[in-house]
């Protein structure tokens, strides 16, 4: 009896599993191992994932939402946005940074000329670049200043994921005479650029999400976008869908994760509560009903994730003939599923330590790492403005106003 307790034990079903008909997830899933070998103590030691950014370049998912006709794979914003989910399962930052990688990749797609957009898909694709960030929307502390048809950069941007194992990075800068905001492209090691890789967060250690500073940094006049705000308006306002549907995926990543984690700890090494009346700490009802509560939540979370990942899809693949109708009913998907992903998430990482037991709370299983990186990320992300501009529209039908974080 005992020897068939243990062997039906020990066959636990999965949890959250993704679908490997895909290629790309199929790799995603293979990384994800490789990855979860050593997240505990990257997390701890923080710095750059060198290797890991060194495999996902082997990989070829760095390319995945290129389009085909300049050397990508044509994959649509769902597809790396699953990606994303599937490493936070392990490490939120390696999630993070390869989904805001296609961020910057775009960029001059959403921000530039056409021409422009075909330019940097080419050599990007062709250089297997792995892509950072410098454009943080609240900092005014990076100013250019014209030098014949060329800018001449001096400043600092903070918050710049990625930047510290990028091979180019997407600029922001205020012309210092007018103020006016511009946006450029350049490489990582360009004369004048220091990437400080000072970022200390409690949570997202390896996203180097630190500061970038600039000292009489030369950005060529090809190098900025030819942003022309009458064209097609509507399509550029997207950025923020980007952004807030990576932060979102890596909130159920972190979620589906912890609670695999959790799971397994509960099975392998949890003990039965003292006054419980069980011999197995997974036959306490209140185990059970922990377990179930929060997988259910979880599921739920993943659904409305999906439902904004395909409202993604659908913006994206309009390109410049979106309309204000359709970006608003994408902005009402995406915000609902970002508050309730991080409500979740916050919750499922934090609660499963009262399920694990007090042995779980040591340094070394490193569970802690789920519930950090969620915190720090739902704190750039107020999920209280977003509840009241869905709440908005649920009474007025008018849809949340393009901003920064709509």
């Amino acid at each position: 009896m005992i020897a068939r307790a243990k062997e039906a034990f020990a066959m636990p079903h999965p949890l959250f599993a993704l679908d490997a008909a895909n290629p790309h997830l199929a790799k995603a899933i293979a990384l994800r191992e490789i990855f979860a070998r050593d997240a505990v103590e990257r997390d701890q030691e923080g710095g750059r994932p060198e290797a890991q950014i060194r495999l996902l370049k082997e990989s070829g998912l760095l390319n995945a939402l290129i389009p085909k006709e300049y050397g990508g794979a044509g994959e649509p914003w769902s597809t790396a946005l699953k990606i994303a989910r599937e490493f936070a399962k392990v490490d939120g930052s390696l999630g993070h940074i390869y989904a805001y990688h296609f961020n910057s990749v775009h960029a001059a797609y959403v921000r530039g000329t056409p021409e422009q957009a075909a330019d940097f898909y080419r050599r990007s694709a062709a250089g297997n670049w792995f892509w950072g960030n410098t454009a943080n929307s609240f900092s005014r502390s990076l100013f250019g200043r014209r030098d014949g048809a060329d800018w001449i950069l001096d400043g600092y941007r903070p918050f710049t994921s990625g930047s510290h194992v990028a091979d180019y990075i997407q600029v922001a800068f205020e012309d210092e005479a007018t103020n006016e905001r511009h946006f450029a492209a350049i490489p990582s090691n360009r004369e004048g650029l220091t990437i400080e890789n000072d970022w200390n967060g409690i949570g997202q250690r390896q996203t180097g999400s630190g500061r970038v500073t600039y000292t009489n940094v030369r950005i060529r006049s090809d190098e900025i976008f030819d942003f022309r705000a009458n064209e097609a308006k509507p399509f550029q306002t997207l950025t923020p869908f980007q952004q807030q549907s990576v932060l979102l995926n890596v909130f159920v990543g972190s979620a589906q994760g912890a609670l695999i984690a959790a799971r397994d700890y509960t099975r392998e090494s949890s003990r039965p509560w003292l006054h419980s009346g069980v011999e197995r700490h997974i036959d306490d009802p209140w185990v059970k009903r922990v377990y179930g509560d929060l997988y259910i939540k979880t599921k739920a979370a993943t659904a409305l994730a999906d439902e904004a990942a395909e409202a993604l899809d659908a913006v994206w693949a309009r390109g410049r003939d979106l309309t204000e109708e359709e970006r608003g009913a994408a902005a009402v998907k995406i915000a609902a599923a970002n508050v309730y992903a991080g409500n979740v998430a916050l919750e499922v990482t934090s609660q499963i330590f009262e399920v694990m037991g007090a042995r779980s709370a040591t340094t070394a299983h490193g569970f802690d790492r789920f519930w950090r990186n969620v915190r720090t990320h739902t704190l750039h992300n107020p999920a209280e403005y977003k509840t009241r501009n869905v709440g908005a529209w649920v009474l007025t039908g008018e849809p949340p106003a393009p901003s920064t974080f709509q």
